[in-house]
């Protein structure tokens, strides 16, 4: 009897089990939140205050989170496909592995954001601000991302191929061993980025301002460079076989 006495005391003292369904209706319900692993699915959460919300692994798959407030929140491996973001706010929030391909985020504010590793394949993301944000590894393939705000971010090993970056302002970026091949930085702004190691075939980098970058070992064959600023800059060991180079000619 003792022995059941105990148990059932052990039993009483030991955390109640999570409760995803009850987290979920206090979420949606406004009075909670927190929804780790929540079916969130088409939630309508538009300008919802929802900063510091730990929505780890929550499914929040075409969810309308547009103008919401979302800084400091755990969003860590959440599944954010189509989901509407634009001009969110999202500062220092946590996207560790996230997949949000395909989602609308124009002129939202990822500024100082962890999005390590995330899948961010057809974004939407012109005008959006990513400053200091932590992008290594993730990938960024296929995306509009003309005219945003990237300026300290750190992209190393991350994945832009075949994406448009018209205008953005990388200036003192790390893209240290990132793929840029076919993606485009026409007149975009990469003063004293780093760039060593980089894969950027075929891409288009008219106009742009590489001033002071380290271009140091980069792959840009195939690739336009006509007319872009390169004061300064460290080219050693880069290759440029048939790229349209600074002054017009081509590289043999």
């Amino acid at each position: 009897m003792f022995l059941i006495a105990v148990a059932a005391t052990m039993a009483d003292d030991q955390p109640a089990a999570p409760d995803p369904q009850g987290d979920r209706e206090a979420f949606l319900a406004g009075t909670g939140k927190d929804c780790r692993g929540c079916d969130l699915r088409e939630a309508k959460l538009k300008r919802r205050d929802l900063s510091g919300a730990d929505l780890t692994d929550a499914d929040l798959t075409g969810a309308v989170l547009h103008r919401a407030k979302l800084g400091n929140a755990r969003l860590d491996h959440a599944k954010l496909q189509d989901a509407n973001l634009n001009k969110a706010d999202l500062k220092r929030a946590s996207l560790i592995g996230a997949d949000l391909t395909g989602a609308l985020l124009y002129g939202t504010d990822l500024s100082g954001a962890q999005l390590e590793t995330a899948v961010m394949t057809e974004v939407h993301m012109a005008h959006g601000r990513l400053t200091q944000a932590v992008l290594r590894g993730a990938d960024i393939s296929l995306s509009i991302i003309t005219d945003a705000e990237m300026a300290g971010s750190d992209l190393s090993r991350a994945s832009l191929k075949q994406s448009n970056l018209t205008g953005a302002n990388l200036n003192r970026s790390d893209l240290s061993s990132a793929v840029l091949d076919g993606a485009g930085f026409v007149r975009a702004r990469l003063k004293n980025a780093k760039l060593k190691g980089v894969s950027a075939r075929q891409a288009d980098f008219y106009e742009a301002d590489l001033s002071g970058s380290d271009l140091t070992d980069g792959d840009f064959r195939g690739s336009r460079l006509q007319q872009a600023h390169l004061d300064d800059a460290v080219t050693d060991g880069i290759k440029t076989q048939g790229a349209l180079l600074v002054d017009g000619t081509v590289g043999q």
